[in-house]
Order: structure tokens, then sequence, then C-alpha cells
């Protein structure tokens, strides 16, 4: 099982290979705000579970299994922004929440709040009743 670091790092990777076609050191280091060696490590821990497969100068690729996984956790990340957004959490709290809680969710609570998206999506009304709760409720207070 991978911790919520090798998540970060692999869901960092598979972002900029979906994006760039390539995943450098230097970039996921800069994406994540952590130093080049703290990536060196951490992707070779990657190639030790087969997450990825890495040689020194010459880059890396997602196995199946890292390609499966960070797409996944890009999915857990996008979807859990949406949801923030749908219950009217303020856009500039919106990454540092999903950054704070992604890890701390199990995938069965990932999976209610897609279903509570799609109870939203497939009548918008029922947020807007949502959001006329939320302002009664900031006004009483």
């Amino acid at each position: 099982m991978a911790t919520p670091s090798m998540e970060d790092y692999l869901e960092r990777i598979y972002k900029l290979i979906d994006e760039k076609g390539y995943a450098r050191v230097s970039d996921i280091a800069e994406g994540l705000e952590v130093h080049p060696s703290s990536v060196t490590k951490m992707i070779q821990k990657l190639d030790k579970d087969n997450y990825l497969i890495y040689e020194k100068y010459r880059g890396l690729i997602l196995t199946p299994k890292g390609k499966k996984m960070g797409k996944r956790l890009m999915d857990r990340h996008e979807l859990l922004e949406n949801f923030l957004t749908t219950i009217g959490v303020h856009e500039d709290n919106i990454y540092k929440d999903v950054e704070g809680i992604e890890h701390h969710l199990s995938w069965d609570s990932i999976t209610c709040i897609e279903t509570l998206l799609e109870y939203f999506r497939r009548d918008p009304s029922r947020a807007d009743e949502l959001m006329n709760v939320r302002k009664e409720l900031e006004s009483e207070s």
C-alpha cells in the first residue's frame, strides 16, 4: 500500500507525464516543493515497489500499476476539488483543503462523495438549494 508521500509523488509524476509526456526529477521537485535528492530517493522506492521503472540519467516510466494508481489519485484530487466547489468552499481554500484531506479519506468515502456529486449533477437545483441553506445559516450567525 502506498504511503501519503508516495501517493503525492505518483500523482505528480502521472500529471507531468500526462501534460508533458515525461517527468524529470527537477519538475517533480519543483511541483512538490522538495529537494531533487528527495525525489531521487522516492523514485528509487517507487521503482522497488514496481510503480515505475527508473534508469539513472535516462528517466522514468510508469508501470501499468503506477499508471493505474496515478490516474486514480488524480481522479480523487479532481473529485474532491469538484466536491468542495459544489458545497461552496471559497476558491482560495480549495487546493489547500484537498491536499489536507485527500490522504485521510477511505475509498468508501470517496465513492460516497462521488455519488453525492452525481446526485447534484442530475438536478442542479439541489446544489442551489444547498447554497440557499448555507446563506440562511450564515445570515443567522
